[in-house]
């Protein structure tokens, strides 16, 4: 049957299913083609998008903006500071009110109960930017990537994400992998693998596709043969400073260096991070944890010689967020 996702949300790729995946992959690839070859068409023009982002960010805003640019659409950009939402108006009034103004809403925060509340209540598609849940838009430009940077059939690429596994960039990972009929790896300490919950639906994903999943506590497991090791910052976005002790100790063993990509045992092996990587002292967060732990002067998650190496396609993933929330667009509201 031919797929149709006029006027659908994309709230966490749950209720996306592999055949919808594989369209948005598909259509991501033809508008990226025709960008580069100058061939693309309007096909958003007159519709207006609202950017409501409770969390800063670069990628997700400029991708947004930049592809519903290109296909002809209007945005408006909502930061935490210009509207009334949580002050004086709660997100399902203010849900009611864009879903009359806007064509659709793409929303970057917290809760995945607020993109949730959003979608409900704005009768118009919902775009989830990011929460302390899900990244679906990461998902859909990081499966692109790899299959950019590997020859293999979708199914037959294997790659681990290492570091924090109850993350949005973990739980997403294991979510698409197992949509997908990957071999999935979560290397993490016991203390910070994904929920139980979480876990249970992707094997229950992955009994329908064929994917293989592995969570783990040892990182050397988790990067066996992988074709790509992904990670993601220790901590997040609102987490307080006092965090990083108990992160550094546990996480340690996980960060992505040049022993743990030779463990792989795969020369061509390829390193993905969502960005921004704490990977030197150049940066005000760099510095500071380098101050306060010196062991971590060559970069946090990921040591500088291996984000600086010809494994890093970090940049590749970070263009193809447009790429991909572009065919997410298309796809709604085209």
């Amino acid at each position: 049957m031919p797929v149709n996702l006029r006027n659908r949300s994309l709230l966490s790729l749950v209720h996306h299913s592999e055949r919808d995946l594989h369209f948005l992959l598909d259509l991501s690839r033809d508008l990226k083609r025709a960008k580069y070859a100058g061939t693309g068409s309007r096909r958003l023009e007159g519709r207006n998008i609202a950017l409501v982002f409770e969390k800063t960010s670069t990628r997700t805003r400029c991708a947004f903006e930049v592809a519903a640019h290109d296909e002809g659409a209007h945005v408006t950009y909502i930061d935490p500071v210009s509207s009334q939402i949580g002050h004086k108006e709660s997100m399902k009034d203010t849900a009611r009110v864009l879903g009359r103004m806007y064509d659709a809403i793409e929303y970057r925060g917290a809760s995945q109960d607020v993109v949730e509340e959003l979608a409900e209540f704005a009768g118009v598609p919902v775009f989830n930017g990011l929460t302390d849940e899900f990244h679906p838009t990461q998902m859909l430009a990081d499966v692109l990537t790899m299959t950019e940077h590997c020859a293999k059939p979708l199914q037959e690429i294997a790659f681990a994400f290492v570091g924090d596994g109850r993350n949005n960039v973990a739980n997403s990972l294991l979510l698409v992998g197992a949509k997908l009929g990957m071999d999935v790896r979560i290397g993490a300490p016991r203390a910070l693998w994904p929920s139980e919950d979480h876990v249970a639906m992707c094997r229950d994903f992955a009994a329908g596709s064929g994917a293989r999943l592995t969570v783990t506590d040892d990182p050397v497991e988790a990067v066996r043969d992988a074709d790509f090791v992904h990670t993601d910052v220790w901590v997040s976005m609102g987490e307080p400073i006092e965090t990083w002790a108990e992160r550094v100790a546990l996480l340690l063993p996980f960060q992505v260096n040049k022993e743990l990509l030779a463990a792989t045992g795969n020369p061509r092996v390829r390193f993905m991070h969502c960005l921004p990587a704490v990977h030197d002292t150049r940066t005000v967060v760099g510095a500071r944890i380098a101050e306060q732990y010196p062991e971590l002067a060559n970069g946090v998650e990921v040591t500088d010689d291996v984000f600086e190496s010809e494994a890093n396609i970090a940049f590749d993933q970070a263009e193809n967020r447009m790429h991909t929330i572009k065919a997410v667009l298309v796809a709604a509201l085209g």
